[in-house]
């Protein structure tokens, strides 16, 4: 019997060794989950469209592809805050908050998530590049969120539109509750010109494979929308606007 219990200390030592313990003890630590909010006023002169709408999956790095809210000590390098987490993995909690987006513009007649299968009549696809809260430029963390977005139209996938939108927002404290609400009003600002945006890059009304699109204009690099602000410029970070009250 000894033996068999000195067999099992020797088991359970060694699967610490490998980390195992590690594992069980991170699961057990508390952990405060956060979580970002849609955006509900837009401006009264958007279109209405009378076509659906399907929302990819944004696009993502590993070190964003991840339920961990990251932070960036230097430029070249990523981490995380500890015991604390968004409420999902953040790219499909950002498609969740923008299809939640376009739903409370009410201008749109149908918007999901790719996943669900719409038979669309365009698919949007973001790619998420930045959302981070940077801590390089010295005072409180600067939350950076910036997302790529095409437009593409269905069924034969050709994009009818590319644009980018970032926007920076300096936290009120190094505080993870602070940090959240810049990364809420970072990404709330990314949305809003988001919707906008994909509202106007098609016709109001769906339109035959041929009908209606300058393709020579999509295809100029030179037409792509870059919309930027609050955003550090080189080692100039005094622009930066704080958070709402």
């Amino acid at each position: 019997m000894n033996l068999r219990l000195a067999a099992s200390g020797a088991a359970l030592a060694a699967a610490c060794l490998l980390g195992g313990c590690q594992l069980i003890s991170a699961a057990e630590e508390p952990t405060d989950l956060y979580t970002v909010t849609p955006k509900s006023t837009f401006d009264t002169d958007m279109p209405a469209v009378f076509w659906q709408l399907a929302v990819e999956v944004p696009a993502a790095a590993a070190n964003l592809n991840t339920g961990r809210i990251a932070i960036a000590q230097s430029p070249t390098s990523s981490d995380y805050y500890s015991k604390t987490a968004w409420t999902d993995r953040a790219p499909l909690m950002i498609q969740t908050r923008i299809v939640d987006s376009f739903e409370n513009s009410h201008k749109i007649v149908a918007v999901a998530r790719e996943s669900i299968g719409l038979r669309a009549n365009y698919v949007l696809q973001p790619d998420l590049r930045n959302f981070e809260a940077m801590y390089f430029y010295g005072g409180t963390p600067i939350v950076h969120v910036r997302i790529v977005a095409k437009m593409v139209r269905m069924p034969d996938r050709q994009i009818i539109g590319v644009a980018t939108f970032e926007r920076c927002v300096r936290a009120r404290a190094d505080k993870v509750p602070k940090v959240v609400e810049a990364f809420d009003q970072a990404l709330g600002s990314v949305m809003k010109r988001l919707v906008a945006w994909t509202l106007q890059a098609a016709p109001p009304k769906p339109a035959g494979e041929f009908d209606g699109y300058n393709i020579d204009r999509f295809r100029n690099p030179a037409n792509a929308i870059i919309d930027s602000e609050n955003c550090p410029k080189g080692n100039d970070a005094s622009m930066v606007p704080l958070t709402d009250e």
